[in-house]
């Protein structure tokens, strides 16, 4: 009779351990064992603990290729959840394997745990063997969902209940300020700055302070929240009939609008994206919402200045192109209107889509498991305020049928935008220089484990994996690309991407001037009409401002749970890949050094993807 020791380590977390049956089977390639009872003597399964068992086949395994654990009610006691973190096994022969697990078993629940070495290739006639008539069901969506809603408990419950907390004080500073559902009307923009006296950032006062200059509302297009729509402009749109006559006062003496084409300097934002989707009503009043263009010019001061706005795509009598020569209130108007749309089209198409349903799991468990009260959910929804559900998909609809694999790929997306050469675009240095860190790791990682592009070819669950997100990400969409990049665009864009994205919402978009989600009058069809209690009309109520901002504050709060190249559960057993990651935590560092030095001598500094402040994945 053969003897397998099995070490089993429950997770040293709160609440790990239980006190229901464990049985294991293990499965090699000569054979399996029957259904073992992992069961010593007192409470076998403490939070944190690792505890001995042996399996006794009638005889050897050969080579172990995983294991199913199975965990079955005790008596009539309530479900109590594990968490297995690891189990190691050592062979009759005297090799020892590690199965990682970490996650929560559930009762009835049948995990397969593969070995920690990474295995490409196996029997796979006697894996299929060994599978048929499971009750684990690769496929079963519903399993897999269950095992995410456990481990975003897991992650979420600690930071739920900080933000519960945030939002326990903020809600009763807002309601001790008369603010909270108030349905007034602002009477100063100055009073905005009092919604919040406990939470500020320097850039937070910044953009309060600034939010009316040109230069900085055209730096936001490059390093604000949403850098993602800029292009260089070699031709203008024939909708958008911008003359050298209007934008002369704004280009360097004795240039031109075609000669500063030719020499790179303009760029454009579109949002055709967004023409025809209509805006929700609000309490019987509609809202308000434009499809605009706005050309940009990096004068010789190298910096980028909006010089031409129009609000909807079809020119006309009653859609003007603003000017920054215009009467201040009229062009300030055209920028709210802007970048409120701005803000819009990032947060559905660059935020939502592009981050959080392209990183399927994390968006598809959070949107069955979460009650509409969690905290989670509220924020998910307080970002769509203008749109109703129909426009909100069709606006997603748009954005994915435009989607490529190429523009996922952050050097083919720099390039394809013409911004190479741009300066002061500190998104796309520091992003590159992360894409080329994690592509360099991905490298070493691949190529350690597949000698060739056959292999490749032959590992069937790789590219199971593949085909499922080329079917179901991009709706069947265009898609080619090498391992190496199509492994490093995913990893990028659920961590630095979403960081991009994210991490400078409370900084650009808790000042409602800037920008807001929820527009309450139309944007102006003549010039020469507004003043400032007409912007104070266009924003909206006192309590619907404070909803607003309130979402951008919260996410304030979040703070870094694992940073990028951080992995706490060890899924890799072998040294080589072990080293690999300490190569990449080690470029990384010497990255976070070399943008925080760049970022203290800046005047608007761009911390967001300083690799010590980016998340392994996407948390929020």
């Amino acid at each position: 009779m053969a003897e397998y020791k099995l070490e089993v380590t429950t997770g040293n977390i709160k609440h790990a351990g239980t006190t229901d049956n464990i049985y294991v089977i293990l499965f090699g390639s000569e054979g399996q064992s029957e259904r073992t009872k992992l069961d010593n003597s007192g409470i076998d399964f403490k939070a944190g603990k690792t505890r001995t068992y042996t399996v006794k086949p009638a005889s050897s395994l050969g080579k172990l290729l995983f294991i199913k654990v199975e965990k079955d009610p005790l008596f009539i006691f309530p479900e109590n959840e594990w968490y297995c973190s690891t189990i190691l096994v050592t062979a009759p022969e005297g090799d020892m394997i590690v199965f990682p697990c970490y996650r929560w078993i559930s009762r009835g629940e049948l995990v397969e745990l593969r070995g920690g070495k990474g295995l490409i290739q196996i029997n796979l006639l006697l894996f299929v063997q060994i599978r048929t008539g499971s009750i684990y069901k690769k496929n079963d969506v519903s399993q897999k969902l269950q095992h995410c809603h456990h481990n975003l408990l897991l992650f979420f419950k600690p930071i739920c209940l900080h933000c519960f907390a945030h939002i326990c004080f903020s809600g009763s500073e807002l309601k001790f300020k008369g603010l909270a559902g108030s349905l007034k009307k602002w009477k100063d923009i100055d009073d905005m700055k009092n919604i919040f006296w406990s939470k500020k950032t320097t850039l937070s006062e910044y953009v309060s302070e600034h939010w009316k200059e040109d230069d900085f509302f055209g730096s936001q297009f490059l390093n604000g929240t949403n850098p993602n729509v800029i292009k260089r402009c070699s031709k203008l749109p024939p909708n958008f009939p911008v003359t050298d006559e209007m934008v002369k006062p704004f280009l360097e003496t004795g240039t031109t609008l075609e000669k500063e084409m030719e020499k790179g300097n303009i760029f454009l934002c579109d949002q055709k994206i967004m023409d025809g989707i209509p805006a929700r009503m609000k309490d019987g009043n509609p809202l308000y919402a434009t499809a605009g263009l706005c050309l940009f010019y990096m004068n010789p001061e190298q910096k980028l200045i909006p010089i031409a706005i129009q609000l909807h795509q079809q020119p006309s009598e009653q859609n003007p192109i603003f000017l920054p020569s215009d009467l201040e209130t009229d062009w300030l108007l055209a920028k709210l209107f802007f970048r409120s749309s701005d803000q819009i089209e990032f947060q559905a198409v660059h935020h939502l889509l592009s981050v959080h349903y392209l990183a399927e799991v994390f968006a598809v468990a959070a949107l069955r498991c979460f009650p509409t009260i969690h905290p989670l959910y509220k924020v998910s929804t307080d970002i769509i305020q203008l749109f109703n559900y129909a426009g909100l998909c069709e606006l997603m609809r748009r954005a994915l049928s435009q989607m490529t694999y190429s523009s996922l790929c952050l050097p083919e997306n720099i390039a394809a935008r013409g911004l190479e050469t741009i300066p002061n675009f500190y998104y796309r240095d520091d992003a590159l220089k992360v894409w080329n860190n994690i592509n360099s790791f991905v490298k070493s990682v691949v190529e350690y484990y597949y000698d060739s592009d056959s292999n490749v070819c032959k590992d069937s669950e790789l590219q199971e994996w593949v085909n499922e997100i080329f079917t179901h990400g991009f709706l069947k969409n265009k898609l080619s690309g090498e391992l190496i990049k199509f492994i490093t665009m995913v990893i990028f864009r659920v961590s630095a991407q979403h960081a991009a994205v994210n991490d400078g919402q409370f900084d650009y978009n808790s000042w409602i001037p800037n920008g807001s989600l929820l527009l309450c009058k139309p944007p102006p069809v003549t010039k020469g009409l507004s003043n400032m209690q007409t912007l104070l009309e266009v924003f909206p109520n006192v309590g619907d401002t404070v909803k607003i901002v309130s979402t951008p504050y919260l996410m304030a709060f979040f703070w870094l749970q694992v940073p990028l190249g951080t992995y706490p559960e060890e899924h890799f057993d072998e040294p080589a890949p072990k080293q690999m990651i300490k190569e990449f935590q080690a470029e990384l560092s010497y990255l976070s050094e070399e943008i925080a030095t760049r970022n203290s001598q800046l005047k608007i500094p761009y911390p967001y993807l300083n690799p010590a402040v980016i998340e392994n994945s996407v948390t929020i």
